[in-house]
């Protein structure tokens, strides 16, 4: 009997347990259907604006290096993404054709010089005319100019680096016959990291708001977890003609690191415009999948409506949109996870 007592007994307090918890629910969301909310007033700030553009490494001057004569290649000094120094030899070409006519041409200003000596002394004891001694002149500067232009070549002959930098692409090898300015190397010049660029691809009106010298801020795949400051160094006057795109240049502020040539980056670009941006609480956010969420919004006295939103970036619990709530004065900031469209409210102020 006393356990029958006990049974009873506890089953009468979870059934008035029970009753005070569905209380306490019912009191946190209202009578019935009726969910009490609050309501905001929605933000505008005005941001910065910046412009987010892609694009690729690259330096600030590319050249391809070539010989002025044409022969056979008879050493390349360096490979593929070798670093190189200012005066450095690269690469020479076969010089046996091109010694020849500098000692040719060396003979003919002899000639031309014993030539010029023996017409004066002859002018002199009345054997030449002027004529004839302003010719064997004349022979003797051509003979001579035949030299310079000759040892000229032969100074060419070999490839020396302009600049600090390092070989793009090697073109041609060793043993090769190449023609007068046909490409050998393919280089990339360098000064202590401050000549890589970001070239970036912006519309027309992204165009006409990037000024020269806006800063920038640039991540590179390969340096994912670094931030790099950059400045805008150059804007392109002319479209791409493949992809319709303007190029924006960026140089890079480089310190510890050496990207790659072609090494994909993203760059976020300050301009001296402001934006309207819309800031709402991040409570107020529902069903949000990346940069697309739903917010609510009151709907006369009682009722809700549920608008698509676009977000643009998060920061301190500020939620800032890229689109959505045009014409919105008010949004719905507490309990928006239990509401539907259908909801009845009761805002609280």
């Amino acid at each position: 009997m006393k356990k029958i007592q006990l049974l009873s007994l506890a089953a009468t307090i979870l059934v008035l347990f029970s009753c005070k918890e569905k209380e306490k629910a019912k009191n946190s969301l209202g009578e019935g259907d009726v969910i009490p909310v609050k309501i905001s007033s929605l933000s505008v700030l005005g941001l910065p604006k910046k412009i987010s553009a892609t694009g690729l490494v690259s330096t600030e001057n590319e050249a391809k290096y070539s010989f002025k004569i044409g022969g056979v290649i008879s050493r390349v000094f360096v490979e593929e993404g070798q670093f190189f120094r200012k005066g450095q030899l690269l690469a020479t070409i076969n010089t046996t054709e091109i010694a020849a006519g500098l000692t040719q041409a060396s003979l003919n200003v002899d000639k031309a010089q014993r030539d010029y000596e023996r017409a004066v002394n002859l002018y002199k004891d009345s054997v030449y005319t002027l004529e004839q001694l302003q010719n064997t002149k004349t022979a003797l500067d051509i003979a001579q100019k035949a030299k310079e232009a000759v040892a000229f070549n032969e100074h060419y002959s070999k490839i020396y680096a302009a600049s600090d930098g390092f070989v793009g692409q090697k073109i041609a090898s060793e043993g090769e016959v190449i023609g007068p300015g046909m490409p050998v190397l393919a280089i990339n010049e360098t000064q202590k990291n401050n000549n890589y660029l970001l070239k970036v691809g912006v519309t027309d009106r992204e165009w006409a708001s990037i000024n020269l010298g806006q800063t920038a801020t640039v991540t590179l795949d390969g340096y994912a977890d670094k931030k790099i400051d950059a400045y805008v160094f150059r804007k392109s006057q002319t479209a791409d003609p493949t992809l319709g795109s303007f190029q924006i240049e960026l140089k890079l502020k480089l310190n510890d690191i050496t990207p790659a040539v072609g090494m994909f980056g993203k760059a976020e670009i300050s301009t001296s415009q402001d934006e309207n941006v819309k800031v709402i609480p991040y409570a107020s956010l529902v069903e949000a999948d990346g940069d697309r969420a739903f917010v609510f919004a009151p709907d006369g006295a009682n009722k809700v409506r549920k608008i698509p939103v676009t977000i643009s970036k998060i920061d301190n619990q500020q939620v800032y949109l890229k689109e959505g709530l045009d014409g919105v004065k008010e949004i719905v900031i507490s309990n928006s996870a239990y509401l539907n469209e259908k909801s009845a409210i009761k805002i609280i102020r």
